[in-house]
């Protein structure tokens, strides 16, 4: 399993579904478990995974947040 592309690919799922992030919010460990269904991690693995997810959706939070405050131009 590619570390940095299942983290992506969770932050896409999170990020594109308002009551999925705020479920995120409330229970990362066990929103990140739930979407790795028959992906078998140990806890130490699936805690580092949680702390990457959070870190990336905040940094897309905040990005976007800084984006709109200064007119961002796609």
């Amino acid at each position: 399993m590619d570390i940095k592309e299942k983290v992506t690919e969770l932050v896409q799922k999170i990020t594109g579904d308002k009551d999925l992030l705020a479920k995120f919010k409330a229970d990362p460990m066990g929103i990140v478990k739930g979407l790795l269904a028959g992906i078998d991690l140990d806890k130490e693995q699936l805690a580092g995974l949680v702390e990457a997810v959070k870190a990336k959706v905040n940094v897309d939070a905040v990005t976007g947040f800084v984006g709109g405050l200064f007119g961002k131009k796609d």
